[in-house]
């Protein structure tokens, strides 16, 4: 039994790995949550022997090390991965990123490009052999919905959905045009400038929360899986316990 954590600035994700499968259970706590109580009382039933983190935040990384009495290890670029890396700064790396990447190439080979829509969008970039190039770091959802709201004194606050035309009939339906409709267009030219870099032809992933929302005005996109951060996560912690 393998704890697996997922630690993004907004949400805290855990799953475990039982025998190499992914179990059913899931549990969540936002990560302005986090304490050592509030992981104790959500893993309370929960048996494991070891504990894989991706964590992007310094803070809860260190709450976590202080939390568990399981051997666990915190990816890094120092990590035994599926991936190789040609990037300058490795150290720079998102632990998250490495975990993505990693997900994208198990039992298939490069090019790969991973989307994953959380507190900002990033694309990671594999190459044909395998190596983690780099990618692109933009303004998640959230930012644009939130923000003409916080910064405007008439422009409501707005739960983002499909658009029922291009052309909004009022100030909600306006703002989910550009939220939506305007940030296909951000994604699908960025995506186009990638992939013309890169070359071949790249097997493209989207994960994160608004996945599925985005995705479907982006055809090129081939595998929309809410789990590939975790396989990357599971990946690697087999590869290191």
């Amino acid at each position: 039994m393998h704890l697996l954590i997922d630690n993004s600035n907004t949400l805290t994700k855990f799953a475990l790995d039982v025998g190499g499968a992914l179990s059913e259970w899931r549990a969540v706590i936002p990560t302005s949550d986090l304490s050592k109580t509030s992981i104790q009382d959500t893993l309370r039933n929960q048996n494991f022997e070891r504990v894989t983190l991706c964590s992007v935040v310094p803070d809860a990384s260190a709450l976590m090390k202080v939390t568990f009495d399981q051997p666990i290890h915190h990816i890094s670029h120092q990590s035994k991965m599926p991936i190789t890396i040609e990037y300058p700064n490795p150290s720079k790396i998102g632990a998250d990123r490495l975990a993505n990447a990693s997900a994208a190439i198990l039992g298939r080979q490069g090019p790969a490009i991973v989307i994953d829509f959380g507190t900002a969008v990033t694309f990671d970039v594999i190459s044909k052999a395998g190596s983690y190039l780099g990618g692109v770091i933009a303004p998640g959802t959230a930012s644009l919905r939130d923000y003409l709201h916080q910064k405007t004194a008439l422009l409501p606050a707005i739960q983002l959905e499909e658009p029922n035309s291009a052309i909004g009939r009022s100030t909600e339906e306006a703002m989910q045009v550009g939220a939506v409709i305007g940030y296909r267009g951000l994604i699908r030219e960025i995506l186009n400038e990638v992939r013309r870099e890169l070359g071949g032809e790249p097997k493209i992933f989207a994960t994160g929360g608004d996945a599925e929302l985005i995705s479907k005005g982006i055809y090129d996109i081939d595998i929309i899986d809410q789990d590939l951060t975790m396989k990357g996560i599971q990946a690697i912690g087999a590869s290191n316990h």
